[in-house]
């Protein structure tokens, strides 16, 4: 395991200026239902194969968010990249009995499955040289994915949850606390469709899932027009049960992670690692916290060279 630690001088040093990008909507189907995904390509993109880079995004994102922002890193390295909502979310259709803003993992994975083989049959697209990326929450949903899948060469997972049970309870409350959330989880289904609240508000806001300051509630960050900013309380069963740091041992992937310490649930990257018996390049950013992974210049360029390198290899 190959580990560095990477200072925000050097971060800075490495800020690279953005290419410009041309892109394609592309939709597809899974389970019956259609989801919308966007195909990143370089500007000056002349019909040759490219090896390509399946971006998704952390709980309750749509793409036009910071999956976006690392297609569009993942193409000025040399890469297409593609991007999609969700089952439930943004442009794509619902769940099964017209739910929507449910987190469901399973749901989720299954949706990536479909989008490798979406992206395999693309005429743009290298099929023997798909890599995934997951961010934050869906750095699970990536791993699961992945595993397994001959269609996935590589694995970056930046800033990840990776959650156990330990973990979980630590965020959520202690065991009270998830027993709080997952009966409200029970409650909910009581309401056909569930039971739907704000996903992000400022620090102070009422009734919402994410109640803080920065990236969800900032427009010119991630408060964007095309993001829901919407919670489905059914989430919470699916989403406490799922603990995909224990999910290390079956995942057969050569893997990159960046993370931060000072960013959200660095012991999850570490209890994954210790389960994990592949190889991997772990690389620790100082002092950069969980929402400036998404958006901030130099955490990202810094992130996307980590992850581009791990792909080209």
């Amino acid at each position: 395991m190959k580990t560095l630690t990477l200072s925000a001088a050097a971060m800075l040093l490495a800020t690279t200026a953005m290419a410009e990008v041309q892109t394609r909507t592309v939709t597809f189907e899974n389970e019956g239902v259609t989801l919308s995904g966007t195909l990143y390509l370089p500007a000056d993109y002349n019909g040759e194969k490219l090896p390509t880079v399946v971006v998704t995004g952390a709980w309750t994102s749509v793409e036009e968010q910071m999956p976006r922002e690392y297609a569009e890193e993942m193409v000025e390295r040399g890469f297409a990249a593609f991007t999609f909502d969700f089952r439930g979310w943004g442009k794509s259709g619902d769940l099964p009995q017209n739910i929507r803003f449910k987190e469901d993992p399973a749901a989720k994975i299954s949706d990536l499955k479909a989008a490798f083989e979406t992206v395999a049959a693309l005429p743009e697209v290298d099929a023997a040289n798909i890599s995934g990326l997951g961010i934050c929450a869906s750095a699970g949903y990536m791993v699961d994915a992945a595993t397994g899948n001959p269609l996935v060469k590589n694995v970056g997972l930046v800033a990840p949850w990776l959650q156990n049970q330990t973990i979980v309870e630590a965020v959520y409350g202690g065991a009270e606390g998830v027993a709080g959330l997952r009966q409200m989880a029970a409650d909910a289904a009581a309401t056909p469709g569930g039971v739907i609240i704000g996903a992000a508000g400022p620090a102070g806001t009422e009734g919402v899932l994410m109640a803080m300051d920065g990236y969800y509630a900032d427009p010119a960050r991630g408060a964007i027009p095309a993001y829901d900013n919407q919670w489905n309380n059914l989430s919470w069963e699916a989403w406490l049960t799922y603990l995909p740091a224990d999910h290390a041992a079956a995942f057969d992937k050569p893997l990159a992670i960046v993370h931060s310490e000072a960013a959200a649930i660095p012991d999850g990257v570490r209890a994954f690692l210790a389960g994990y018996t592949g190889e991997a390049v772990v690389e620790w950013l100082d002092n950069v916290d969980q929402f400036s992974f998404y958006d901030r210049e130099d955490a990202v360029d810094a992130a996307a060279n980590t992850v581009a390198e791990h792909f080209g290899s």
